[in-house]
C-alpha cells in the first residue's frame, strides 16, 4: 500500500467552447514508486505554501470571483486543471503586486501624510479599473501551461475585455500579462486542489479503491468547483465547529488560514464526500485509505467532508466509526 509520511495540517454561456477531455482521466498507468515520489513532491510543496502564507491569502477567491473565471475559462474552452490554476495565480498575483503597492505608497507618506493617502486612493482606484484585465490574464496564463487546452492569445483576450465595454489597448493586454509573470517572478506552474484530487485518486487506484475511479473522478471534479464557489460558508461552517463558537475571534481566523489555504486537505474531503455520494456503505473504507496515505486523521478528513456534502447537497454523513 502507498503510504507515504506527511505532516498532518490539522450556466454555460452562448458561444461556449467544448472543454477538452484531460488525459488526467487516466488512471493506472504510473507506477507506485513514481507515485509515491510525485505524491511526496506535492505534499512538499503544500507545505512550503502554506508556511509561506501571506495574512491575505484567499482574499481574491470570492464566490464571485471564481464564477467569472469558471464561466470565462468555459467561454474559451479551457479545461479544469487550467481553470483552477487560473484562480490560485490570480489570487497570489493580486495580494503580492497590492502589497508592493501599498509599500510604494507609504515611502510617499514619509515625506508627505496627505501626499500618500492621495497616493494610495489614486493606486486603490487603478487596481479596481484594472482587475477585470488582471483576471483575463492570469486565464491567459493558465491556458498556456496546458499544452492540451485551448491557449487564449492577445487577439481573443482584447476582444472579450472591449466586448465589456472597457477601452484597454492591444498593448495594455500584453503590459498586463507581463506584469503578473514579473510580480510573480515567473513562478506560475502553482499546484492546485485539482492536483492533489488527480493524485491521491490515483493512489487509491493502486490500493484497490472499492469505487470505480472514473465515476469517482467526475464527482469529485463537480464537488471541487461547488467548493470554489461555496468556499466562503463552508470554511466559516468548519472554522465554528472547530473552535466550538458561532463568533470566531480574529486570533481564530488567523490561525485558521493554514487550514483554509490547505489543499491535501481539501483534496481528501473532497474525495471523501464524492465518495459518500457514490456509495456512502464505502466512506468508512475510503476516510482510512486517504488517512494512511497522506497522515491526516480520519477525524478530520470526516468532518470537512461532511461540512462540503451539508452545503453542496445538503446531506450528512453518518458518524465515523
Amino acid at each position: 500500500m502507498v503510504c507515504p509520511k506527511m505532516k498532518k495540517v490539522g450556466v454555460k454561456n452562448k458561444g461556449a467552447q467544448p472543454i477538452p477531455e484531460s488525459p488526467g482521466t487516466v488512471f493506472g498507468a504510473v507506477s507506485t514508486d513514481m507515485l509515491e515520489d510525485v505524491l511526496l513532491d506535492l505534499a512538499k510543496q503544500n507545505d512550503r505554501y502554506i508556511k509561506g502564507l501571506s495574512e491575505h491569502a484567499g482574499i481574491f477567491k470570492e464566490p464571485k470571483v471564481v464564477e467569472f473565471v469558471f464561466l470565462l475559462a468555459e467561454l474559451w474552452g479551457i479545461d479544469n486543471s487550467a481553470r483552477y490554476q487560473a484562480v490560485e495565480l490570480l489570487d497570489r498575483f493580486m495580494i503580492k503586486h497590492t502589497e508592493e503597492e501599498y509599500k510604494n505608497s507609504a515611502e510617499s507618506r514619509k515625506d508627505s501624510q496627505q501626499a500618500g493617502k492621495e497616493r494610495w486612493d489614486s493606486i486603490k482606484s487603478h487596481l479596481c479599473e484594472t482587475f477585470v484585465l488582471r483576471l483575463v490574464s492570469c486565464v491567459q496564463i493558465a491556458s498556456k501551461l496546458t499544452f492540451h487546452c485551448n491557449m487564449v492569445n492577445n487577439k481573443t483576450a482584447l476582444k472579450f475585455i472591449q466586448s465589456l465595454g472597457f477601452s484597454f489597448k492591444k498593448e495594455e493586454i500584453l503590459q498586463s500579462e507581463l506584469t503578473v509573470l514579473k510580480t510573480l517572478k515567473f513562478q506560475i506552474n502553482v499546484c492546485t486542489p485539482f492536483s492533489f484530487v488527480g493524485m491521491l485518486l490515483e493512489v487509491l487506484g493502486h490500493n484497490g479503491c472499492v469505487l470505480p475511479l472514473k465515476e469517482l473522478h467526475q464527482t469529485c471534479l463537480k464537488i471541487l468547483d461547488l467548493v470554489y464557489l461555496l468556499r466562503s460558508s463552508i470554511y466559516e461552517t468548519l472554522l465554528r465547529q472547530s473552535v466550538d463558537n458561532y463568533s470566531p475571534s480574529d486570533l481564530h481566523r488567523e490561525k485558521f488560514l493554514s487550514v483554509k489555504e490547505d489543499f491535501m486537505l481539501l483534496a481528501v474531503g473532497i474525495i471523501a464526500a464524492s465518495a459518500f455520494i457514490l456509495n456512502h456503505e464505502c466512506w468508512n473504507q475510503v476516510l482510512e485509505q486517504l488517512s494512511c496515505i497522506t497522515g491526516i486523521a480520519d477525524e478530520s478528513i470526516g468532518e470537512l467532508s461532511a461540512v462540503i456534502l451539508r452545503h453542496s447537497i445538503g446531506a450528512t454523513t453518518p458518524v465515523k466509526h
